[in-house]
């Protein structure tokens, strides 16, 4: 089937069936002002715990100006003479009692401070998961047949961790920052004007610089997101298709592979750790530089009588001074974690921005009859390359209609446009005379079952999984789910039974065993309309003839689409239809198809009878 595999000339192993997918693109850098806006809204919905983190910085940043002027104070009791320093010890032993006290309560207000920004960070990050796997929930499944899933999975796991890990640590200094700063400059204000102005020369040193590290560490930070996301991308391929790895001997291929992304992602990581180290010590720089302003000019000003400036003022002024500017230093030492939550901010927000798969039906379906009609069909999974051209096909209700045809006719595509995994380009596909646009998708698709090659289980138990078909479904529902699909004799032998949990994708059972799971599973959701997709084609020939019972007795009396490349499966088909180029090429019993000698002849031929045409 020509599909979104047509894509890009290499096929990646792992992943699901059709999930084909070209290079990766890095993209440019977006906006950084709309990303922080829009985490901002996500701080937003947790206001009544911000209010509570915002009143607790209050009060420390209170305490912590208080203590410079405490300090300035307690210097300022002595008084230094001709004959001696003098110290007044009554309020100096005040002055030192109010710091002792003034301490304990700034720890205590920072733990306070501490534990909320906590609170706040994993209640925002736990909102932002949320909204990102409701979204991928709601996607369609051209969005996964076209990215890497690994790259999906990193987005959900590493991105979101690291902006877990930034806000903890940085929402809490980002809005002191400003109550700091307001507060550190009315302080300065009040000891000296002058001062104050000598200390706001280094400002524009400090936006210059920090505007023109930032080009470059946002750039890297992006770019090494998109690396891990790749790399998580080929280290998940190679566990799932590890044995189709071995078996070909291209372990060594794989290792390259990965050495190569490695490579990448470390030459990477290395320039965005070494553009955003730099912030820190130039900040660190820019902040002697001011210490040493301060400290020249406030000593020029102590020897002018009447400027007030004294040793003790000068001491505050510092501490202020350091208030005003640790900020921007503190903001400069997060500046690598900052970079890297926006970046993983970014790749969140695009898939929480892709188009989700649309729902104009407004008709609900329950129970229907089973007659299919697709009606001058066509359909490209890329513009321009058409898959579907002009296709027909009635089916009535009750039918057994088999699809054959070559690899890439079209086959497999023709039972995704029935589903709306992808929707036509033109044409109509009606069920019982209804156009399925106008049929909710989701009714749509619980009149329709599909048992695949590739079978699908989940973590849990193997009753779990069948009853994964309806779910509202009793164990006895389950159990005779599992007779009718001929799986109940080998899930009694096993020691848990139907209680038997299953490891990954049901790795503890046969190819055979999922399989009769899968149709046990479609037995229980009862549906009116079923697809088989080459459901036999990966097993032996002995299982092959205990799942095609298993099929038999669900396709009773239920509309069935068999697309199969054993066209001994299909001999009892009501209506064998031959799929070639995205039209039909002939259609009939088995036997009318054999003596017309055509393309069903010619398929027949090949796979039975080893004759070369």
């Amino acid at each position: 089937m020509p599909g979104p595999g047509h894509m890009g000339p290499a096929m990646r192993m792992g992943g699901r069936r059709g999930g084909l997918r070209g290079p990766m693109i890095i993209e440019k850098p977006k906006n950084i002002m709309a990303t922080v806006k829009r985490l901002f809204l996500y701080i937003g919905y947790e206001r009544y715990i911000l209010i509570d983190l915002l009143a607790i910085m209050l009060v420390t940043t209170v305490l912590g100006l208080v203590s410079p002027a405490l300090q300035q104070r307690a210097i300022d009791t002595i008084t230094i003479k001709k004959s001696g320093a003098l110290i007044d010890f009554a309020k100096l032993r005040v002055i030192l009692f109010a710091m002792a006290l003034t301490f304990i309560a700034l720890s205590a207000v920072n733990y306070m401070e501490g534990l909320a920004s906590a609170y706040l960070s994993q209640r925002i990050v736990k909102k932002m998961r949320q909204d990102l796997f409701g979204k991928i929930e709601r996607l369609s499944i051209k969005f996964f047949d076209t990215h890497q899933h690994g790259d999906i999975m990193s987005r959900m796991t590493n991105d979101i961790d690291n902006i877990s890990s930034t806000m903890s640590q940085s929402v809490s200094s980002l809005f002191s920052s400003v109550i700091t700063i307001i507060g550190a400059l009315i302080m300065m204000l009040y000891y000296s004007p002058l001062l104050t102005a000598v200390s706001m020369v280094t400002i524009p040193i400090s936006l210059l610089a920090t505007t023109q590290v930032s080009k470059y560490t946002r750039k890297y930070f992006l770019e090494q997101q998109v690396l891990l996301g790749k790399l998580n991308g080929h280290v998940e391929e190679m566990v799932t298709g590890y044995k189709t790895v071995a078996a070909f001997g291209y372990e060594q291929e794989v290792v390259n592979e990965f050495d190569s992304i490695a490579s990448q992602l470390k030459n990477t990581g290395i320039k965005a750790q070494i553009f955003g180290g730099i912030m820190g010590p130039l900040m660190n720089i820019i902040s002697n530089l001011n210490f040493l302003l301060i400290v020249g000019t406030g000593a020029w000003m102590a020897t002018k009588t009447g400027s007030g400036v004294t040793v003790g003022v000068i001491q505050a002024f510092v501490l202020y001074s350091n208030s005003f500017t640790r900020p921007i230093n503190e903001i400069a030492n997060l500046y690598n974690s900052i970079q890297t939550a926006i970046a993983g901010a970014e790749r969140v927000f695009e898939i929480m921005d892709a188009k989700t798969e649309p729902d104009e039906g407004k008709i609900d379906i329950e129970k229907i009859k089973g007659e299919i009609d697709f009606d001058n069909i066509y359909f490209s999974y890329i513009e321009g390359e058409s898959v579907l051209r002009g296709f027909n096909l009635k089916v009535k209700a009750g039918q057994k209609v088999a699809l054959v045809g070559k690899t890439g006719a079209g086959k497999t595509t023709i039972v995704n446009l029935l589903t709306r995994f992808y929707d036509i380009d033109g044409g109509a596909i009606r069920v019982d005379k209804v156009d399925i646009r106008e049929i909710t998708k989701q009714s749509l698709r619980k009149s329709i079952a599909i048992v695949l090659q590739d079978t699908v289980l989940f973590g849990g138990t193997i009753a779990d999984n069948i009853r994964y078909g309806r779910l509202e479904a009793t164990d006895e529902e389950v159990v005779q789910a599992a007779k009718t699909a001929n799986a109940h004799a080998f899930i009694s032998r096993l020691p848990d039974g139907y209680d038997t949990v299953l490891n990954e994708a049901g790795d503890n059972l046969s190819q055979g065993q999922r399989q009769l799971l899968s149709i046990a599973r479609a037995v229980l959701a009862d549906p009116q309309i079923l697809i088989l997709d080459e459901a036999t084609s990966s097993v032996d020939t002995r299982t092959e003839m205990n799942i095609s019972r298993a099929m038999i007795a669900l396709m009773k009396e239920r509309t069935s689409l068999i697309i199969a490349h054993r066209l001994s499966t299909i001999r009892d088909a009501d209506v064998i239809v031959v799929v070639d180029d995205g039209k039909i090429a002939e259609a009939g019993s088995h036997d009318k198809l054999i003596c017309a000698g055509g393309k069903y002849y010619e398929l027949y031929q090949n796979q039975f009878v080893g004759i070369s045409t």
